[in-house]
């Protein structure tokens, strides 16, 4: 018989959304809230593959069906989208003539 372990084979990259913390920084704060669903720290940093710190404030992690649900209860938790290309509809030429 063979076992597989499918929460590896489940997780894929979802972008998590946050708050900006006032009184943390922001990669303690994002390590922390991973660190919540994940277990443990170490855990968390191995998951961790991008902050966001600009334009939006957030992470980006490898996470399970099961974890993206469990994250997205977390206080500070926007949004968790899963991650993807996005691709424009219609030439170039169509765009230009807006």
């Amino acid at each position: 018989m063979t076992f597989r372990n499918y929460s590896s084979v489940e997780a894929a990259v979802h972008v998590v959304y946050t708050d900006r913390p006032t009184h943390e920084e922001l990669e303690v704060y994002h390590l922390r809230t991973l660190s919540s669903v994940l277990g443990s720290e170490e855990a968390a940093k191995g998951a961790l593959l991008y902050i966001y710190k600009h334009a939006a404030c957030g992470f980006s992690a490898k996470l399970t069906p099961k974890q993206v649900e469990e994250i997205s209860k977390q206080p500070g938790v926007l949004q968790v989208v899963k991650d993807g290309t996005m691709k424009l509809h219609g030439s170039r030429a169509k765009l230009n003539t807006i």
